[in-house]
């Protein structure tokens, strides 16, 4: 096997199609057929099953994807060690899609300047997803809804959130879901932390939820709230970022529903140059918010 064809196989994998794989990898889709078709022939096995025109992996495919990622992971630590240990190569981050927004650009533009050598790539999701690109290898670290306590995880915390709901900015005030039962609910797709908190929130006081709409920003669940369709949970850092927040309710939250903490999350034993330069450059961050307050 090759580094360039499991990099093919990667890419397809979790595309689950050669043309996206293809255009992700700026090469011709015939030329991904015939790698991979190569690959499955040197290893004797098939690696995917075609199911509704898309590409899924065999039960094969999956344990080569995993050693894949160890594979790229090792490659990119011996390069560490051979240039001195220091940071270099590829280094994918997961992150929470508010995190991203609030608390990742001073982040990553420090980590830029001190690690030029670093590729380093950002991927926002929820965090069930994010979690699933962790155990997968897809993700080297990932910044998710915690604490977590999942077998082959390990983490720290990167910082905590005051989590608030919203409503139409005449609602009466909410002492608990009972006083915003029915109301519809704008949130991220199933696999966010703050949707489960939320439907947790809702069964905690015997409320129904109402219908649960999809959205894929911040900036429009806030815009359906100030239209009175229903209401939202977000942090307040978030919330506190978005022009148009002063035409809205919002509304504390009881414990254990207040607080959450964001957490960075990866593989234990899989911490290499690039990771730990990450983590220093976080908690020498978080050191200098407590020490200025």
């Amino acid at each position: 096997m090759e580094f360039s064809q499991l990099r093919i196989f990667q890419a397809v994998a979790e595309e689950g199609s050669i043309t996206r794989a293809a255009e992700r990898l700026h090469r011709v889709p015939s030329n991904l057929s015939t790698r991979l078709k190569q690959l499955e022939e040197q290893l004797g096995v098939e690696l995917f099953l075609r199911e509704r025109q898309r590409l899924q992996l065999s039960p094969a495919g999956k344990v080569l994807l995993d050693y894949a990622a160890r594979l790229f992971a090792l490659h990119d630590e011996a390069q560490a060690a051979v240039q001195g240990g220091q940071p270099a190569g590829e280094f994918v981050l997961g992150t929470m899609y508010s995190t991203a927004a609030i608390h990742l650009p001073a982040l990553l533009a420090r980590y830029h300047r001190t690690y030029p050598a670093v590729n380093l790539q950002v991927q926002s999701g929820p965090s069930g997803e994010l979690l699933e690109g962790l155990l997968t290898g897809r993700l080297d670290a990932a910044l998710v809804d915690g604490p977590l306590a999942l077998a082959g995880l390990d983490g720290v915390p990167l910082c905590d959130e005051t989590l608030v709901l919203i409503s139409e900015a005449d609602h009466p005030p909410v002492r608990s879901a009972l006083d915003v039962e029915g109301r519809s609910v704008f949130t991220f797709r199933q696999g966010c932390s703050y949707r489960m908190r939320l439907e947790s929130w809702f069964a905690h006081y015997h409320a129904a939820m109402g219908r649960a709409m999809e959205i894929e920003s911040y900036q429009g669940m806030l815009a359906c709230v100030i239209a009175g369709s229903g209401v939202a949970l977000m942090a307040r850092s978030m919330l506190d970022s978005l022009p148009g927040r002063e035409s809205v309710a919002v509304h504390a939250l009881a414990e254990p529903f207040a607080r959450a903490t964001t957490w960075l999350m990866w593989r234990k034993g899989m911490v290499g140059a690039n990771l730990n330069a990450w983590i220093e450059l976080q908690q020498a961050a978080a050191g200098q918010v407590r020490a200025a307050g």
